[in-house]
Parts: structure tokens; C-alpha cells; sequence
């Protein structure tokens, strides 16, 4: 239970982060802090769903789609395909260098965010 905890206090954090730099007016600097945090908030809410489902479920998922889907399978998050869109715009977030997919990425970061607290409502 310690590695729940210690991935669940580092995922609300970051969550709490992103929220933070979203509620200030945007600038290139705060968009792409905004861009950093999300992946970094993208990757400890896929760590924390695979841990809980672990040790709360005994269900072992390796990649973060299995673990959105056994999530979904264990009712911790509503069916949304929104989450698995969110695999891919993190991978591109991570490996594409371009002010228009950075703009276009910032503005569905509330949304995202959304997404990021209900799952901390429902795993922690």
C-alpha cells in the first residue's frame, strides 16, 4: 500500500500543478509548462490505475490501454474512449515540436483535466 500512496500523493500533486498554471493567463512559457505537466500527470494517473488495480483488484494491466480498459472493466473510471485519445496525444506531445499542435493541445488541456480528477475522485 505504500507505493498506492506514494503514487496517488505524487499524481494529485500534479494534477493540482496543472490546474494551477491552467488558471493563469496563458503565455508561450505557461502553455508549454502547462504541455509538461499534463504529460507528467498523464503518467502518474496510468501508474496509479495499474498499481490500484493491483493491489485493490488483483488485476495486472502493463501498458497504459490496458490499464484505461481494465479501469473502465472494473468501473474506477465511465467508458470513455476520451482515454485512450489521451495515450496518443501524450505520445505526440512527447515527440512532436510544433507551436500549432501545442496551441491546439493546450486548449484541451480543461478538459483533460477533468478527466484527471475524476479518476482521483474514484482511485484515491
Amino acid at each position: 500500500m505504500k507505493e498506492l500512496d506514494a503514487i496517488a500523493k505524487k499524481y494529485k500533486k500534479a494534477a493540482a500543478r496543472l490546474k494551477e498554471v491552467l488558471a493563469k493567463p496563458k503565455t508561450a512559457e505557461r502553455r508549454d509548462s502547462a504541455i509538461k505537466r499534463f504529460e507528467i500527470t498523464f503518467d502518474l494517473a496510468w501508474k496509479l490505475t495499474k498499481e490500484f488495480l493491483l493491489k485493490q483488484k488483483g488485476v495486472r494491466c502493463d501498458s497504459p490501454k490496458d490499464c484505461f480498459r481494465e479501469a473502465y472493466r472494473a468501473s474506477l473510471i465511465k467508458y470513455d474512449k476520451y482515454w485512450l485519445v489521451m495515450i496518443d496525444i501524450r505520445n505526440q506531445a512527447v515527440h512532436t515540436y510544433s507551436e500549432k499542435f501545442a496551441d491546439s493541445l493546450y486548449k484541451k488541456l480543461p478538459d483533460i483535466l477533468k478527466k484527471f480528477k475524476e479518476l482521483e475522485q474514484n482511485l484515491t
